[in-house]
């Protein structure tokens, strides 16, 4: 069945390309066209075309996986793009306009807009913004009344999400001076070596936080070998991994950190918390927001959580609305609040489109009496 689907997959992809590769033939080819440069054209774009997939097949040639990510967005924008000229186009022939000279050109504007798009989407992915949410959590915490705290998700940390964007990461954290650092998944992007060999762990490990950083895994947060190998190599980057397990945060409040939604041995929500002590402030950090209601009825005060991006490229930020009860920003869910990032970094191409990358900074403050 896996097969299949996957076949049924590549043969819609293949269509789409050739619907793309067409139009634009028909829009860019000279007059009469040479042999060599038809060829030259069919080549170039089964080339780009294929560039994830080599990208992914041969991980060690840096520059073809550049090229696959950045084709991924221009399919995608030319996905929407090339149709939208169509219609113009079968627009026109209601006017008396002369069509043919807006056919002609056609190319050149569908090419200018696309590289606007591109323009504008790498500064939103690399111009990353701080969110700021303020929020009660009517619990007592003695001798604490309010908290700062910082997260940071979904860095995918490697080839194109690099050393200077790490740096970016800790100048703006630093700044906010938190109390309190997050990071719950996603801080790798599937390849544990490129996070290494770029020293980015070195450079991370400059946040700095009285109450410490910590952190939960995501979906991309693998590793072929023994997981405690990724843990080990993450956890040099001054932060403390939570792998489906909690701490008790300065002996005042509990954090929580699950393990992945993917990872089949993790644990249910009950189970990992039949310990813990509702009457403290409780945190959750869970890579995919689902199951607010569960996190709910469990006594959570405030959940953590990254992996939609946002849907990084519109219209794709419809989708994750359709698909998660909180996609983005704050909700809150009786006693329950939820908090969504959009993301630091990106997977895939390094672009943005109706969402930004972000630093999310929440300041809690905490209520009640505490008996004192």
């Amino acid at each position: 069945m896996f097969i299949l689907i996957a076949i049924g997959i590549l043969i819609v992809y293949g269509l789409l390309v050739f619907y793309i590769g067409r139009s634009g033939w028909s829009w860019i080819k000279p007059a009469v066209p040479s042999r060599w440069f038809r060829i030259f054209y069919i080549v170039a774009l089964v080339f780009f075309a294929t560039s994830f997939i080599w990208g992914q097949m041969l991980g060690d040639v840096t520059l073809i996986s550049i090229i696959g990510a950045y084709w991924m967005a221009v399919f995608s924008l030319l996905l929407m793009l090339v149709p939208l000229v169509h219609l113009s186009l079968w627009l026109l022939r209601l006017t008396r306009l002369p069509r043919r000279r807006f056919e002609q050109r056609a190319g050149l504007l569908t090419l200018i807009i696309l590289i606007a798009l591109m323009g504008y989407g790498s500064f939103n992915a690399y111009s990353p913004v701080v969110r700021k949410y303020e929020l009660q959590i009517d619990k007592p915490v003695e001798g604490l009344q309010e908290l700062n705290i910082v997260m940071a998700a979904d860095m995918h940390f490697g080839l194109l999400s690099g050393p200077s964007h790490a740096r970016r990461m800790v100048e703006e954290i630093n700044a906010l001076e938190p109390d309190l650092v997050l990071y719950p998944g996603d801080i790798i992007d599937d390849d544990l070596d490129a996070f290494v060999d770029s020293g980015i762990g070195e450079i991370i490990a400059g946040i700095e936080a009285p109450y410490g950083v910590y952190a939960s895994l995501g979906n991309h947060d693998k590793y072929r070998g023994r997981m405690e190998v990724l843990i080990e190599a993450l956890e040099k980057s001054n932060m403390r991994v939570l792998y489906d397990e909690s701490v008790i945060i300065g002996g005042k409040l509990e954090l929580i950190g699950r393990k992945d939604r993917t990872e089949s041995d993790r644990l249910e929500l009950a189970d990992l918390m039949k310990d813990s002590d509702r009457s403290r402030p409780i945190l959750l950090m869970d890579h995919q927001p689902y199951d607010l209601g569960i996190a709910r009825d469990n006594g959570v005060d405030l959940m953590l959580s990254g992996h939609t991006h946002r849907g990084q490229i519109a219209p794709a930020h419809l989708i994750t609305r359709a698909i998660y009860e909180n996609d983005w920003g704050y909700l809150k869910k009786e006693s329950l609040h939820s908090v969504v990032t959009s993301g630091f970094g990106f997977w895939g191409p390094p672009i943005r489109l109706g969402s930004r990358s972000e630093i999310v900074q929440i300041h809690v403050t905490f209520v009640g009496q505490t008996g004192s």
